[in-house]
């Protein structure tokens, strides 16, 4: 996320929407991924990008281990650091701009947060974290491979259901992906005891795996891994792989550690 970015993120800038966030993405394999790839790692300074109302961030702090969450929208921020664990982590509203020159030794990327940054945002995103890694630091996000067509399961009927701020009828119109593989995602929200309606616009990008591994190469990244699932299982590219999880180091890095076999 990038200063300068066109990033679709207006579903999280509502305090509304903000309230329902975790439950439509509560924590699971995909978090417990990330906690072992910093332990893995003994990363003693994590950044999440995009980090949202917090949910995974405040679960990878620790005794000697500072922790950065940033993420473009306040009323997402607001809950982040109001949380259990939110004081044990450092919030900061904004983009891939405020990740510090060599700060981190671990740079997550999780959900759709990588498809929301289009454009030129996304190669200026992937500079700005290849700037704060430090030496041995992995950037690790998640994508989806377009190979699997994802889009065409996510439009949905208006249905009615509750959640923490009251009944929620809610619709999903879906694109096809344009030449760039940016779908637009419409979707109308009532919040029934509120009264209140809020319509919706996303963008996402879908990225081949080809163009990922270009995109990263420009910004002086090489690709460490690239698994299929959370469990660790090696991407092959087929379209029956929905999900690929890209763990990425300095080129400078992968370099020397290819020199080193």
């Amino acid at each position: 996320m990038n200063a300068g970015s066109e990033v679709s993120n207006r579903a999280y800038e509502d305090e509304l929407l903000a309230a329902i966030y975790d439950e439509d993405n509560p924590d699971g394999p995909d978090h417990d991924y990330f906690r072992e790839l910093a332990r893995d790692l003994s990363a003693a300074c994590i950044t999440d990008l995009g980090c949202g109302t917090g949910l995974l961030t405040v679960t990878m702090s620790g005794p000697g281990r500072t922790v950065i969450g940033i993420d473009p929208a306040a009323a997402m921020l607001e809950r982040a650091a109001a949380r259990s664990g939110g004081a044990t982590v450092t919030w900061r509203l904004g983009t891939s701009e405020l990740i510090e020159a060599d700060s981190s030794d671990l740079i997550v990327m999780s959900g759709n947060v990588a498809m929301h940054i289009l454009g030129d945002a996304w190669p200026a995103t992937l500079c700005d974290i290849r700037r704060g890694l430090r030496e041995g630091g992995v950037l690790a996000f998640e994508a989806r491979n377009p190979l699997a067509q994802a889009w065409q399961k996510w439009s949905t009927p208006a249905q009615t259901r509750d959640t923490a701020v009251g009944r929620l009828r809610e619709a999903v119109t879906t694109s096809a992906p344009d030449e760039l593989g940016i779908i637009t995602m419409d979707s109308v929200n009532e919040f029934l005891d509120a009264d209140e309606a809020i319509n919706v616009s996303q963008r996402l990008q879908f990225r081949t795996f080809e163009t990922l591994r270009e995109d990263l190469g420009a910004a002086g990244l090489a690709v460490r891994n690239v698994w299929r699932d959370w469990d660790r299982t090696p991407f092959t590219g087929s379209a029956d792989e929905p999900l690929m999880i890209v763990e990425a180091v300095s080129a400078d890095v992968a370099l020397g550690a290819r020199a080193e076999t």
